[in-house]
């Protein structure tokens, strides 16, 4: 999502609070309001900044963890939490990288493992950021907010929408596997508008389930205590917990219940960031084989694992092209390690376990400005490559049903033109019929020497840069930390050089972003 809007305080300015009053009132509450699953949790209002345009740099996917936390360390301690999230502001925990952090720093949440794109490494540096910072304090945190109902149809109720189709758009010799996923929603009161996304809430690969079940000694169908319900454990393993990234605290109850000293050793080393290189990002199956003392009971297991997050893709399709259906653009992910197949979650389950007819709890988790330009007459480029087309298709289907006038440009790119075109008919029928007026092409395994998007940006400079002179809107969705940043990297040198920025390129890029001209949907 588009992490450079400006986001609006909840406590007015002539409140009768002082500035600091204010902003731990405007933390509770946008935490609260996250906490409470509201649908506008994750685009609610943040904390007032420590300034009134508070610069916030570390607020950049494409650094590294160390580097976000050198550029917060003298800031207030939300923004240092803030610094050790992912950046992304994806919505998957419920929250913005800022609400949540002041969500964890308040205590009103106080789940340090739902920033799903930070995994472990953002679990640890809140956790051991969370013991420093109360050290410091030396208060008690507030108690953790009560869940109120929420609305149907939101992350915390998500509605039950009927999956029709997931087929393939790579052709036969592809090294990738990209499905068009459909769900019908005519069963459902969501709603969408291009440039949002869905949540869908996964389940798991069954066999590494039944695998697990094997080890523990379980059939699957005991009855286990799980959130205030009484579900099968088989349920609970499917959808309801996080076994392919077992948490920290699992780690160190496996090591209570190993009966070989060694064993333990290993397993409280791994949850310190140590242990056996091999097991660093093993799953729940690779620990339970690799250390066969431990002997876990079912309700510290259970309690131990962190809670399975729903997974966010961005949508393809405008509602005014297919009303009561909503389109996904899905990369299957697997690969091999330890002499098994992983699946990526959400993904294959997309892929491989889910089948048609089947009923798939999600969400609309809306944009925060990633949309096409508000006015039809204005021009938009948009680089997308691989799944990264997703929401552009949309933005197409949207302005053709729009009738817009302004012109629209694509920059696509995979592997191979033969193979990895996705959405080729559809595209070039666009391009035909005029709907896009200019399409360029990057398939970087077609020739010897490879070819991406801002290759593309490059050889057409004059043009880009005269489309950004009349107004263009530019937007770009995909990989946050190489691709997203070298299309950055260009478009400040077509700044610099097309339209002599020099120096003062960055500087104008922030204003395209505050002006709602540049957006980005980056993963």
């Amino acid at each position: 999502m588009n992490a450079m809007a400006p986001i609006p305080s909840l406590i007015p300015e002539n409140a009768p609070f002082s500035a600091e009053q204010r902003a731990w009132l405007n933390g509770f509450f946008a935490a609260y309001l996250g906490v409470n699953g509201e649908p506008e949790a994750a685009d609610a209002a943040s904390p007032e900044s420590d300034e009134p345009d508070e610069d916030q740099p570390w607020h950049d996917p494409s650094l590294a963890m160390a580097e976000r936390l050198a550029l917060a360390k003298d800031r207030k301690p939300q923004r240092q939490l803030m610094a050790a999230t992912a950046q992304l502001d994806c919505g998957q925990c419920g929250y913005l990288c800022q609400t949540y952090a002041e969500a964890v720093w308040t205590g009103a949440e106080p789940d340090m493992g739902r920033c799903v794109p930070g995994g472990k490494e953002t679990q640890r540096k809140l956790k051991e950021l969370m013991a420093a910072l109360d050290s410091e304090r030396g208060e008690t945190v507030a108690a953790p907010a009560v869940k109120s109902a929420s609305q149907l149809g939101t992350r915390d109720r998500p509605a039950l929408a009927t999956l029709v189709d997931a087929y393939p758009l790579n052709r036969p010799g592809s090294e990738k596997d990209v499905r068009h996923v459909v769900f019908d929603l005519s069963t459902t009161d969501l709603t969408y508008e291009a440039g949002d996304s869905l949540g869908v809430f996964a389940r798991k690969n069954p066999q590494l389930v039944q695998s697990v079940l094997d080890r523990v000694g379980a059939t699957g169908e005991e009855i286990v205590a799980f959130d205030g319900e009484a579900l099968p454990l088989r349920q609970v393993l499917l959808s309801k917990v996080d076994i392919a990234r077992p948490s920290d605290d699992c780690l160190l109850f496996l090591a209570t219940r190993a009966f070989d000293g060694e064993e333990a050793l290993k397993l409280q080393a791994l949850a310190e960031g140590g242990g056996p290189p091999d097991l660093a990002e093993a799953d729940l199956l690779d620990l339970l084989l690799a250390f066969p003392s431990v002997m876990p009971s079912l309700p510290g297991l259970l309690k131990s694992l962190d809670r399975l997050q729903p997974r966010l893709y961005s949508i393809a399709s405008s509602s005014k092209a297919h009303p009561r259906e909503v389109h996904l653009t899905v990369s299957a992910v697997r690969w091999d390690s330890n002499d098994r197949q992983r699946t990526g979650i959400g993904s294959c389950y997309l892929a491989d376990f889910a089948k048609p007819g089947d009923v798939v709890p999600v969400f609309v988790q809306k944009s925060r400005g990633f949309a096409p330009p508000a006015d039809d007459d204005l021009p938009a480029i948009m680089i997308g490559p691989g799944t990264g087309v997703a929401p552009f298709r949309a933005f197409l289907e949207e302005r053709e049903a729009r009738g817009a006038k302004g012109p629209n440009w694509l920059f696509f790119g995979e592997q191979k033109r033969a193979t990895d075109f996705l959405y080729e008919d559809q595209i070039v029928d666009w391009q035909r019929r005029g709907v896009l007026k200019k399409l360029d092409l990057a398939f970087s395994r077609d020739q010897s020497e490879k070819i991406y998007v801002q290759h593309r940006m490059r050889e057409n400079a004059a043009e880009l840069w005269a489309w950004l002179d009349k107004g263009a809107h530019f937007y770009v969705c995909g990989d946050a930390k190489r691709m997203a940043k070298d299309v950055e990297d260009t478009l400040l040198e077509i700044a610099a050089e097309q339209g002599g920025k020099g120096t003062a390129a960055k500087a104008w890029l922030d204003g395209l972003a505050k002006a709602g001209r540049y957006q980005r949907d980056v993963y």
